[in-house]
């Protein structure tokens, strides 16, 4: 991926226990431009990488071997993982987390979660937000990415249209869905950053019906299907 002979950032070590990617973590630079993204992913006083950065105009660039652990993650935790850099596949957006992704970037973000889900066999709902499994810390890739679009594709996962009227606590589904056990004032901003970004005020019937959907239909660490 974008044409570079090696590999550019010295951020990086080996994945713990044996780790393989299961998860792709998504994130947005929140700098001015991508060049300065880049400097500073490659940069060995920075100590934090990924193992992609995707510019505005759709460019590629392969910071870290996916085989390796880069550095993009953080504290925070996904269904029962803790080591989210071990197991995961951090990919960078060129934005300064107000503005919107322009469709070369989208378009290049698509093709390369495709190539990855298809080698790593990873399924769609393993493909996450950084503040997904840091919501106390993280809000990228922030209300502006469209999450639908890539549902739409296989590329990750949405509520159901039809979700209605559900059953239930909803720190239990978000924590059934994947989300870091944490009261609900901490979970919901993230869960409505991703699937409900313009709603406000405290939790409604909507919240509950659609992490419900999710929970039920994604549970957390199910191994891919066969094929």
């Amino acid at each position: 991926m974008g044409g570079l002979s090696a590999y550019p950032s010295p951020n990086f070590g080996p994945r713990r226990h044996g780790a393989l990617p299961d998860l792709v973590v998504i994130h947005y630079t929140a700098m001015p431009t991508c060049a300065e993204a880049f400097a500073r992913l490659c940069d060995p006083a920075a100590e934090v990488s990924a193992h992609y950065l995707i510019s505005e105009l759709g460019v590629v660039q392969a910071l870290v071997p996916e085989e390796l652990r880069a550095w993009h993650a953080g504290a925070g935790s996904w269904g029962g993982c803790h080591d989210v850099n071990s197991r995961a596949i951090g990919i960078e957006l060129a934005n300064r987390g107000d503005d919107p992704f322009p469709e070369p970037q989208m378009a290049a973000l698509e093709r390369l979660l495709a190539d990855l889900l298809h080698r790593w066999e990873i399924p769609p709902a393993r493909v996450i937000a950084h503040s997904d499994m840091a919501p106390t810390r993280k809000a990228d890739p922030g209300r502006r990415f469209d999450w639908a679009r890539l549902a739409r594709q296989g590329l990750s996962v949405w509520p159901a249209a039809d979700a209605t009227a559900a059953e239930g606590d909803f720190v239990t589904h978000a924590r059934a869905f994947g989300y870091p056990d944490l009261p609900v004032d901490q979970i919901l901003p993230a869960f409505r950053l991703r699937f409900r970004p313009w709603a406000h005020g405290p939790l409604d019937a909507t919240d509950l019906a659609l992490i419900a959907d999710l929970a039920a239909r994604f549970p957390v660490d199910l191994p891919p299907p066969a094929a």
